[in-house]
């Protein structure tokens, strides 16, 4: 009897799983005590080629399908969420600049990936929140270079990136652009904003930069089409946070489950109980149905078909499920779910914070609208039924 369905081959979800158990999960708690930036970790992902999965081989990495990506991120998400984001802010980059960046500069950053360069996906800014349609920090381009000026705020990864992904106004609409953190006018600084609850890894800081200058090959695709370039970018993303809130579920329902078989209270185990019980038969559809879904939305990637719409599903239904799953577990384990030492307040933290970051509930759910309100209705009924 197996738990949880592998949608991966054996082997694969193995390693995976054993990278995730050796290398993440002891040092999870640390992590996340300490709010710091898990480079060491980083680095150990990249020397077992897990830094750069989705990277061609051509450029040093895996060639991986997505399916295969989420699966590892699943597994990582069930050790450490923290861990988890820092390595997806990493792919974030990889993927934007594969998929539109100039060859120059896949043939510059790719193949240090899988070496363990570390990076961060630069959007944010404090003026304008989620609203990345405008934005105060502005690229010109002159005979040389392109000079970027302004400021990003509440930058996940920015302790430890090397490389930082830059949206930023031009002459010519939003633009795209791959900074160096030794560039000349880079500097980073936490701020009284810096800090959250959950996935704790490293303060959020603020990005400045004065005068930086960098080769005109940095720019990633079209001057114009930065928008377009990031949201597209942020589905992929967005579905590797719904793989590790799944992941983390999974391993709040694990632990809960092994502590109230143990547990006993008024003469009997807890889990012999059968309103506990209740809560785990919950538990335990929820989450196969997310991974269902989660699943369904890696092969729409891999497919290029409706990728917007799956991608945003995901990432609605598996971060309510890991809500619902890591409040359970803390309730199911009494007094012990709320100390701060048990594993399962991080749980929950991370779960929260997942329903915000990378696209909130809100925002996946108006994009879900938008591509409902595109269907063709008197196409959609003369199709058959499959």
């Amino acid at each position: 009897m197996t738990l949880w369905k592998e949608f991966e081959d054996a082997s694969t979800v193995h390693s995976f799983r054993e990278f995730s158990r050796t290398h993440v999960q002891p040092v999870a708690a640390e992590i996340d005590r300490d709010d710091r930036y898990p480079a060491d970790v980083v680095q150990r992902a990249a020397e077992h080629g897990f830094n750069a999965l989705i990277v061609p081989e051509q450029y040093g990495g895996g060639g991986c399908s997505f399916r295969r990506v989420v699966s590892f991120f699943e597994e990582v998400g069930a050790a450490s969420a923290s861990v988890g984001i820092s390595l997806n802010s990493n792919f974030q980059a990889q993927n934007v600049i594969l998929r539109v960046g100039s060859e120059s500069l896949r043939e510059r950053y790719l193949p240090r990936f899988a070496q363990g360069l570390k990076a961060s996906y630069a959007l944010t800014e404090r003026n304008h929140g989620s609203d990345i349609r405008t934005l105060d920090t502005h690229a010109v381009r002159d005979a040389e270079c392109w000079e970027l000026n302004g400021q990003k705020s509440f930058i996940t990864s920015g302790t430890g990136a090397d490389l930082f992904i830059i949206l930023a106004q031009t002459d010519e609409g939003l633009g795209v652009f791959a900074v160096p953190r030794d560039a000349p006018g880079v500097s980073t600084f936490a701020s009284d904003r810096s800090e959250t609850f959950g996935l704790r890894n490293g303060p959020h800081v603020e990005l400045l930069l004065q005068g930086v200058r960098i080769p005109h090959d940095h720019l990633i695709g079209e001057v114009g089409q930065g928008l377009k370039v990031v949201v597209r970018n942020l589905n992929y993303s967005r579905t590797l946070n719904a793989a590790m809130s799944i992941g983390l579920a999974r391993m709040a329902f694990e632990e809960s489950l092994a502590y109230v078989r143990q547990r006993k209270a008024f003469d009997q185990f807890v889990y012999d109980f059968q309103g506990i019980q209740w809560y785990f038969a919950e538990s335990v559809a929820q989450i196969d149905a997310a991974r269902l879904l989660l699943y369904e939305a890696a092969d729409a990637i891999d497919e290029q078909r409706d990728v917007e719409r799956h991608s945003s599903e995901a990432k609605l239904m598996c971060c309510n499920v890991a809500n619902s799953v890591t409040a359970k577990a803390i309730q199911v384990c009494g007094a012990y779910g709320t100390m701060v030492n048990s594993p399962f307040n991080r749980y929950w933290r991370d779960a929260k914070t997942f329903e915000i970051g990378g696209g909130s509930m809100e925002v996946l759910k108006n994009t879900i609208g938008r591509y409902l309100g595109r269907l063709n209705l008197d196409q959609l009924a003369a199709s058959p039924v499959a």
